[in-house]
């Protein structure tokens, strides 16, 4: 059983552990067409499954998108673009991923979405080791391991957007996460896909989002107080603390849906006032104004485009 503290992995002492040659990922947004890029630019074949076959379409056109510019910026040989492309299949039918050894989720920020798939996961995956993984950015790792009867194999691997360019994975453990899971898991994220690797306790944020959610929160009730504009705001965080992007803008690149239900997530969790959404934030999501994916946010990305 793994240990329930946080602290950093070192991957260079899990060479010995078999690498993941088939991966599944389950859907296929910003974020599911990242990892399934990485995956398979490390040389994983992957399947990508979305709710329909338009959206894996769209899923493919931002992986190529992707690729495309890595591909003019010199990164990438275009004989390489097309191997990369070759390892991926992309799927409407859940029932395609019966023979994969790791599958990521990476749908939306709900819990009843993401315990019901992972119901279902675990009927389809034949492999009895196959590890079940989620992406998610604040759900706890044991409700969802609990909607399975391998919970042992259940673990959070929570990457960053976007995944092409962000190194940081954060590996979370339930209770029920075995050594061998997370071994296995941290191989697959450090070794495999070259990516920097820390563990956390498996509580509502994880460590990245506990910390960075209450920022972003407080930026966006500076601004609906009238207290500075969001410009101020943000360039007050970049220019005075070097952050690379002021927290209004963060929040639109993160969207501001995904943003409210992390926030709802620590909540619940909580208690605190800190973590509460703010109104606007909530409005704003009602109004579909969920930023540079809805083309406004804070900012509109419409007029810079």
């Amino acid at each position: 059983m793994t240990s329930a503290g946080s602290t950093a992995v070192s991957t260079d002492q899990l060479s010995d552990v078999p690498a993941i040659a088939r991966m599944g990922v389950v859907g296929a947004g910003q974020m599911g067409s990242g990892i399934a890029e990485v995956a398979a630019k490390a040389g994983v074949d992957v399947i990508i499954v979305e709710a329909s076959e338009s959206a894996a379409t769209a899923g493919r056109a931002r992986i190529e998108k992707s690729l495309d510019r890595a591909v003019k910026a010199g990164k990438l040989d275009a004989s390489e673009e097309v191997a990369i492309l070759d390892r991926l299949t992309f799927s409407s039918d859940l029932e395609s991923l019966t023979d994969r050894e790791l599958v990521v989720e990476a749908i939306i920020e709900n819990e009843n979405a993401k315990t019901g798939l992972f119901r279902r996961l675990d009927e389809i995956l034949e492999d009895e080791l196959a590890i079940l993984a989620s992406n998610t950015s604040s759900i706890p790792i044991m409700k969802l391991a609990m909607a399975t009867r391998r919970p042992e194999q259940v673990i959070g691997i929570h990457f960053f957007n976007p995944v092409p360019v962000l190194h940081l994975v954060e590996l979370v453990t339930s209770l029920h996460t075995s050594s061998a899971t997370q071994d296995r898991a941290a191989a697959f994220s450090g070794n495999q896909l070259g990516k920097r690797v820390i563990l956390s306790k498996d509580r509502a944020g994880f460590i990245v989002n506990a910390l960075l959610i209450p920022y972003i929160l407080s930026a966006v009730r500076m601004f609906e107080s009238g207290f500075a504009s969001k410009e101020d705001i943000d360039q007050g965080m970049v220019t005075g603390c070097a952050h690379p992007m002021g927290p209004l803008a963060l929040a639109d690149l993160i969207g501001l849906d995904t943003t409210k239900a992390v926030a709802e997530s620590l909540y619940e969790e909580f208690k605190e006032q800190l973590y509460a959404p703010p109104p606007l934030l909530a409005r704003m999501c009602e109004a579909g104004l969920l930023g540079r994916k809805s083309g406004r946010g804070f900012y509109d990305y419409e007029r810079r485009s």
